[in-house]
């Protein structure tokens, strides 16, 4: 029956795609009629939770169900309660739960996860997943074949598990080594650009024939910085060149591209008043109109220190939207907040009320969604 509900909404999806190619007319008889602004905004947005498994009562179903959400990150650490059991405890338990969720989802829902390798992987040998490596090690290695195996490896479990989209790879230039969120957590491949294009475009290459989607982290270049954006905010102005922007523009123009996520990294340089998350000028100018990106882009998580301390909610949401983000993520894991969907929910939708964001906007954003999530998503 699940399967049967998601085939016949990606066919409606597929129909909705097509209509907009055609006259507006015909778009406003078919789509139209047929999605509503809520569905739309819940494709909008993803979310983390707590729990191993999922009850009627837990408020991801209710999110899910009511409110139409479009993706789940899942982690294994829960930083709030400091304590090492979120979401997930063992393969066939994370199996189960990722089941169970796609099973009460109309639409397909992005299952995401963070599984980089090396110090940034959820899925950990102790609880019975296989082994990886870091992108440095692959990085230093410097041998296609070996990151060929280790990517692969990372998408054949990720697949058997039933998620479908891994944040990775990391495409920062490992410029500062002194880094805390990126060079001292070996996340980067390399400070050279080519190395970390020839060995991204390998990584996406295996896990796009598992069907998993992938994101390209953290535009425009969190490699350079010094501070870690998850406390506050992190000023790059200084240290930022335009060279972290080749691997966003190398592998945008291979066709590589399903995904990018945002850094909340300020550089007066790029806007005044706003990190890139925020930014219209690097979102929409320099990612979408310079680079020629017209892919979903997803932000970091905006309940992160550099976000959370410096803007309220609805600020932060209206931001982002008008900077041409697509997905915004709470991850759940600096602060936890189970009302946060239905809050971002009602805040967008005051936001159209009032006009200060546009329907076209999120229409913009609604079918970058679904065009990746029929292109690349089996139901």
């Amino acid at each position: 029956m699940t399967v049967n509900r998601h085939i016949t909404m990606l066919l409606m999806l597929s129909l909705f795609l097509a209509g907009e190619a055609c006259s507006q007319d015909t778009s406003d008889e078919t789509a139209e009629e047929e999605i509503s602004l809520d569905q739309k905004i819940g494709q909008m947005l993803n979310v983390g939770f707590r729990g191993t498994a999922i009850s009627d009562t837990n408020h991801i179903v209710r999110d899910i169900q009511h409110y139409h959400l479009g993706g789940v990150t899942l982690f294994d650490y829960d930083v709030p309660l400091d304590t090492a059991l979120r979401n997930i405890r063992s393969p066939q338990q994370l199996k189960t739960l990722i089941n169970d969720l796609q099973a009460r989802a109309e639409t397909p829902l992005f299952v995401a996860v963070d599984q980089e390798g090396g110090k940034v992987a959820r899925l950990k040998p102790e609880r019975g997943f296989p082994a990886s490596v870091s992108a440095q090690s692959l990085g230093e290695t410097n041998n296609t074949d070996s990151t060929r195996y280790y990517a692969r490896r990372t998408a054949e479990t990720l697949s058997e598990l039933g998620f479908n989209l891994n944040f990775a790879p990391v495409v920062d230039l490992n410029v500062n080594p002194g880094n805390p969120v990126i060079g001292r957590l070996e996340r980067s491949f390399s400070a050279d650009p080519r190395t970390v294009v020839k060995h991204a475009s390998v990584y996406i290459e295996a896990h796009h024939n598992f069907d998993i989607v992938t994101v390209l982290k953290h535009f425009p270049g969190h490699g350079s910085s010094k501070k870690d954006s998850h406390l506050g905010v992190v000023d790059v102005t200084e240290t930022w060149s335009k060279q972290e922007l080749i691997p966003y523009r190398r592998l945008i123009h291979s066709g590589q591209a399903d995904m990018i996520m945002t850094a909340h990294i300020f550089n007066a340089e790029w806007d005044t008043a706003h990190p890139a998350t925020l930014s219209k000028p690097v979102i929409t100018g320099m990612l979408r109109d310079s680079l020629g990106f017209d892919g979903v882009v997803i932000s970091d998580d905006l309940m992160m220190g550099a976000i959370r301390k410096e803007y309220g909610l609805k600020t932060a949401i209206k931001q982002a939207l008008l900077a041409g983000v697509d997905i915004l993520t709470f991850a759940n894991n600096a602060i936890y907040d189970p009302e946060i969907v239905p809050r971002a929910h009602n805040i967008i939708r005051e936001l159209i009320a009032g006009e200060e964001v546009s329907r076209q906007r999120i229409d913009q954003s609604y079918r970058r969604i679904m065009e990746l999530k029929r292109n690349r998503l089996t139901p």
